[in-house]
């Protein structure tokens, strides 16, 4: 019997029109109600996913920032926080100074950028979050962030992140979410850990859990999980860790998973 179910945001929960469909809803109500823990696991801030899982009526912890930051929906307290270790933090900002490149940093739960440009009204146009510029990003450098995200061409950021993983050294992790956003968090700010912390909070085995996604991204948390599922949609790499390969975010893949392993209908 599965007891916790962890399910990406974008390209997984919801449809390419950004929306959870009727019968997915009907599909994560259905599950809670025979007691599974159901929780969004998302490189997106805590602000962006809350919002989405409100809509969906869930009121659990829920994995956001990649896994560096876990938090009740319900009194908003944080269960799990992972900091961007400072020193890998200044080495970054300084790489992308000197390239200049596009870096995204998130200071209580805001996100700031050096200035404004297509790639953060994009960004945040895609995940409909406010930003805020800030041309002296030292000083924001300084301070703790669960997350910090370069944005520039799929190539280049496969180029450049061996060269940031020897930078920055073992403290952190690198990760894509997609193909253009290049996310450097903390060691542990997985959706790995995450799951792994969630499990022991809600006292159930990671055999007794399932972990849902699309990108490379969700590797971790897909191994972890006793049950790992990529969607039809998924990259190549996830099918081939994956338990289970389910159908497209866009022909409701997570209901497909819930009725099969959940609801057994």
């Amino acid at each position: 019997m599965y007891k916790l179910i962890a399910i990406d945001i974008d390209d997984t929960l919801i449809n390419d029109d950004k929306e959870v469909t009727p019968a997915t809803q009907q599909a994560l109500e259905q599950a809670v109600s025979k007691g599974v823990v159901v929780t969004l696991a998302t490189g997106r801030a805590y602000a962006s996913a809350q919002a989405i899982a409100r809509q969906t009526g869930l009121n659990v912890p829920i994995i956001t920032y990649q896994g560096a930051l876990v938090k009740n929906l319900m009194d908003e307290k944080v269960l799990y926080e992972r900091y961007v270790p400072m020193e890998a933090a200044h080495k970054l900002f300084e790489y992308c100074i000197e390239r200049n490149l596009h870096l995204q940093t998130y200071i209580d739960d805001k996100l700031y950028a050096r200035e404004e440009n297509q790639k953060l009204i994009d960004y945040t146009t895609l995940n409909r979050t406010r930003y805020y510029v800030e041309p002296d990003f030292a000083k924001l450098v300084a301070q703790p962030t669960p997350k910090m995200l370069i944005i520039d061409e799929p190539d280049y950021l496969d180029q450049i992140a061996p060269e940031l993983r020897e930078l920055l050294g073992d403290g952190v992790h690198i990760t894509k979410s997609k193909p253009n956003f290049l996310e450097i968090m903390h060691a542990e700010g997985t959706k790995g850990h995450a799951l792994r912390f969630l499990a022991d909070h809600f006292g159930c085995d990671l055999s007794q859990t399932i972990a849902i996604g699309d990108s490379w991204n969700d590797h971790e948390m897909l191994e972890a999980a006793g049950l790992g599922v990529a969607m039809g949609n998924a990259i190549p790499a996830l099918k081939d860790i994956a338990d289970f390969v389910t159908l497209s975010n866009n022909e409701d893949g997570v209901k497909h998973v819930i009725d099969q392993f959940v609801l057994k209908v």
